[in-house]
């Protein structure tokens, strides 16, 4: 992270800067897509946007790297490690892991309610037991704790001009959406972990299920199913980006840049995906890096046009509650 955002979200102290130093290489590492959309917001909230990608990516990592333990109690363990001292660091702002010293950090700064990364843990701990979802009411409860509060706790970093409570609906429906995109992206490497995500009763709909599914993985062979059921997955996401999207115009005006290349970004996936012909279980979909770019330089003039309105007009982002 530059001296110059930590600079600007006056965050002196030398061990708290490397705190959020941590966090910001690992959302570089790890979120690419999230990532470059971080460099569209003012330098002030960018480490703040770290601080939650970094915390949610410690947990997410538990319970789902690969290459980490295979054992579930061991992965328990490390769960129950982290909410101890996420719940410590909570009450008492400091920390000896740096990422939870500088989410703790952020909480205090910006008031974000303790209740989303509590909840955000609930589903980290469903994913050590629970392998799939019969319906999508199901899948949506899970989603609360793992992407909708994502949405919630980004709020107050980004800033509202309206009360929050009128956005919130809004920020939780692009966590939801933002998650499915990677759940139809991920679908292969889901099943490799012994999961699906995707729900069975839209799965069964199309003649498809985890069988199938596995089937068609491991044999490297594609069934029209599957093909239909995922594109039937496609069109439930984008019907929950129209959802989210009233919410871009309820954002501090130099946010929505950061939003809106976010949620181009990740749409860009869904259209990949079916470019692709839906062979998500056999090989990744990505966005190019030319596209990318492209999204990225229309990110820049529209940041640029954002803060010189309000260098103009002498606006201050409103205080929403």
């Amino acid at each position: 992270m530059t001296d110059r955002e930590l600079d600007a979200a006056g965050v002196l102290d030398p061990a708290l800067r490397d705190a959020y130093r941590h966090c910001r290489r690992l959302n570089a590492r790890h979120g690419r897509t999230y990532f470059l959309a971080t460099r569209l917001l003012p330098a002030r909230r960018r480490p703040a946007v770290h601080a939650l990608y970094g915390f949610a990516r410690w947990a997410d990592d538990i319970v789902d790297d690969l290459g980490g333990p295979a054992d579930p109690a061991a992965r328990r363990r490390a769960l129950d490690g982290l909410r101890r001292e996420l719940e410590s660091g909570l009450a008492t702002g400091v920390s000896g892991e740096p990422v939870v010293r500088a989410l703790a950090h952020t909480a205090a700064e910006h008031r974000i309610d303790h209740r989303h990364f509590t909840d955000f843990l609930a589903s980290m701990y469903a994913d050590l037991e629970v392998t799939d979802y019969p319906t999508y009411a199901d899948l949506a409860r899970y989603m609360h704790g793992s992407a909708a509060v994502i949405g919630l706790q980004m709020l107050p970093v980004l800033g509202t001009v309206v009360p929050r409570a009128e956005a919130a609906p809004r920020a939780a429906a692009l966590g939801v959406a933002f998650q499915l995109t990677n759940f139809l992206r991920d679908v292969g490497e889901d099943l490799d972990r012994g999961r699906v995500y995707l729900p069975a009763d839209l799965l069964a709909a199309h003649g498809v299920d985890r069988e199938l599914l596995c089937w068609s993985r491991e044999s490297g062979r594609r069934d029209r199913r599957v093909g239909t059921a995922l594109a039937a997955a496609a069109a439930l996401t984008r019907g929950v980006y129209r959802e989210a999207l009233p919410g871009l115009a309820m954002l501090d005006p130099v946010s929505r840049p950061c939003v809106r290349t976010a949620c181009v970004l990740y749409g860009g996936i869904l259209d990949a995906v079916a470019d692709d012909g839906y062979r998500v279980l056999h090989r990744r979909a990505r966005v190019s890096r030319r596209r990318r770019a492209v999204l990225a330089t229309d990110g820049l003039a529209r940041v640029a046009a954002a803060r010189l309105t309000a260098r103009r007009t002498g606006r201050r982002t409103p205080a929403a509650t």
